[in-house]
């Protein structure tokens, strides 16, 4: 266990919270020119160049035509992918629908004053476009966290775009996903093209008007570089998780949920805070054994050296740097867990108790896994409805309520010098008269 930092609590502030824990969100500048050279390639030359960098960088070599994936290639998935798989794709369809439903609110209005009334109605976003990586995993499940809540929205147009794999062909299993939504357009592109193709379109890939998804520092570039011409999700880096534990804990599950988190990639960050020795002490003495027992250990290992495992000095010392460094996941695995929940206000997702694990929250409870990384938390949510539709104000006076209004707003008009604005209200008062 030489690679896991031990530190304590007193050690971590809002000075040194990037010292202790290099997680740093993509570094566009190291990368920035490579990533506009490409944008431009693609917004100049379209499918021409996004069949050049997948030769490039996928070493697929694609005709037109085959960019995007045929109904056989579809129908056909059904025929490749693992019945219990299925299964357990349809079963987390519908438990994250039946979450995503939950979030949304009835248009309301209220009235304001007499003859006034205001309120919000809600609209889709029109097209949306899902990158789903496909180089070192194949990711099913984020298919189902992307697609369900822009589904739930009512989002009418949704293409999927992932890099194909060895065989030139996109995972049967994502497909499948894609398609339990009735996802029909879905391309074999993958990196900053992608995001290049869905911002400005090409003959074969359409634009759309937001963009969500995760993927590599090269992806996560190119959503940043365009964002002024496509929204994006929250900006993403490597996944880190927390873990808050005391005595009332088996350690097992403390190391366990501890590698889950960390075996997805090298540049992952698991962190545990106690105020427990003996929680540390067993920590210390079996977590190598976990380590060597994985089929991803170098990856782990690897992992390890960004992680850490900080000693507190109490409870609320845990709270304070649990909310100090945001993470994107957060187990509570304290004996009363409810008891500090609401002294936590950042995290992008959080696990209370022993018996919900982070992997129910990546797979099959009905919450979404796509959350906000590298302290993101403080400012950003998890991916959730909402991120698919439009909140529009409305307003409706009558003739009382434009009387009522009238004096206030014209007064705030003609201190800003802004007479049409004044004069569009007096017009009608005079008229009333």
């Amino acid at each position: 266990m030489d690679d896991l930092r031990l530190i304590y609590s007193n050690d971590i502030n809002q000075k040194t919270i990037e010292e202790v824990i290099p997680r740093n969100i993509t570094q566009i500048k190291e990368i920035e020119s490579d990533v506009r050279k490409i944008i431009d390639d693609v917004k100049n030359n379209g499918d021409t160049a996004i069949i050049k960098y997948t030769k490039e960088f996928d070493k697929i070599q694609l005709e037109k035509k085959d960019i995007k994936v045929n109904k056989a290639e579809i129908q056909d998935s059904y025929e490749s992918i693992d019945d219990k798989l299925l299964s357990a794709l349809k079963f987390a369809k519908e438990n994250l629908i039946k979450f995503h439903k939950a979030q949304l609110k009835d248009e309301w209005y209220i009235d304001i004053a007499n003859g006034v009334k205001a309120g919000q109605i809600y609209r889709p976003i029109e097209s949306i476009g899902i990158y789903i990586p496909g180089g070192k995993a194949i990711y099913p499940s984020t298919v189902l966290m992307a697609a369900t809540p822009a589904y739930v929205a009512g989002v009418e147009k949704v293409i999927v775009c992932s890099p194909p794999q060895k065989n030139g062909k996109i995972a049967p299993e994502v497909l499948v996903a894609a398609n339990e939504f009735n996802i029909k357009d879905i391309y074999k592109v993958g990196g900053v093209q992608a995001i290049a193709a869905m911002a400005y379109g090409t003959d074969t890939i359409p634009a759309v008007q937001k963009v969500v998804g995760p993927g590599n520092k090269w992806v996560n570039a190119a959503k940043q570089i365009l964002s002024n011409i496509i929204a994006i999700d929250n900006p993403a880096g490597p996944s880190d998780i927390l873990i808050i534990a005391d005595d009332s804990i088996d350690y097992n599950y403390v190391i366990l949920d501890f590698i889950s988190q960390i075996e997805h990639d090298p540049d992952n960050i698991g962190i545990i805070i106690t105020i427990s020795d003996s929680l540390i002490d067993n920590i210390k003495n079996n977590l190598d054994s976990y380590i060597e027992k994985s089929e991803r250990k170098e990856i782990i290992k690897s992992a390890l050296k960004n992680s850490l495992l900080i000693k507190a000095t109490n409870i609320e010392e845990c709270i304070r740097i649990s909310n100090l460094i945001a993470p994107e996941h957060l187990e509570i695995l304290i004996k009363n867990p409810k008891e500090i929940l609401s002294k936590i206000i950042n995290a992008g997702a959080i696990f209370l108790g022993p018996y919900s694990p982070v992997p129910l929250g990546d797979y099959s409870a009905g919450t979404n896994h796509i959350l906000p990384t590298g302290g993101y938390a403080k400012t950003y949510s998890g991916l959730n409805t909402y991120d698919f539709l439009k909140m529009i104000d409305v307003l409706e006076c009558t003739q009382q309520g434009l009387i009522n209004l009238g004096d206030s707003a014209m007064i705030i008009a003609e201190f800003e010098k802004l007479n049409a604005h004044r004069d569009a209200i007096k017009y009608r008062l005079k008229k009333k008269k």
